[in-house]
């Protein structure tokens, strides 16, 4: 179910890395928690961000809700068409509603995180 080249955080943030290049969205069980979004903040482009920095929020019919950095880097670019189709992350939650891409800090970061394997495993034991 979720794409086998991600990592992903406890907190349900994906990371997709592409060279120095991250690429950052919130994991489909994540979505579903939050119901329907209505509105994405997003950072500026430039932003330095540490690991667990905030990122921005996702506003959705049910709760507000922080994103954090699940890795640290340069904001490099943000998904601006979110701002027009915030639902573009309950449709698409690993393509068309990513949030971010950062420059990577240090690939270092991505050992803290979980493969999709794990994180599967993760979501099953949240179940019980």
């Amino acid at each position: 179910m979720y794409p086998q080249n991600f990592y992903f955080t406890k907190d349900h943030e994906w990371v997709a890395v592409d060279g120095d290049t991250a690429t950052i969205g919130i994991s489909d069980f994540a979505q579903k928690q939050l119901g329907d979004v209505v509105f994405v903040e997003l950072p500026e482009i430039g932003k330095i961000l540490a690991v667990h920095q905030t990122i921005g929020s996702i506003e959705s019919v049910k709760a507000v809700s922080e994103v954090f950095a699940p890795i640290s880097g340069e904001v490099t670019a943000i998904n601006t068409e979110l701002g027009n189709v915030p639902e573009a992350v309950n449709q698409d939650p690993h393509g068309k509603g990513w949030i971010i891409r950062l420059k990577m800090a240090a690939k270092s970061d991505l050992n803290a995180l979980m493969k999709a394997a794990d994180y599967e495993k993760y979501l099953e034991g949240l179940a019980h």
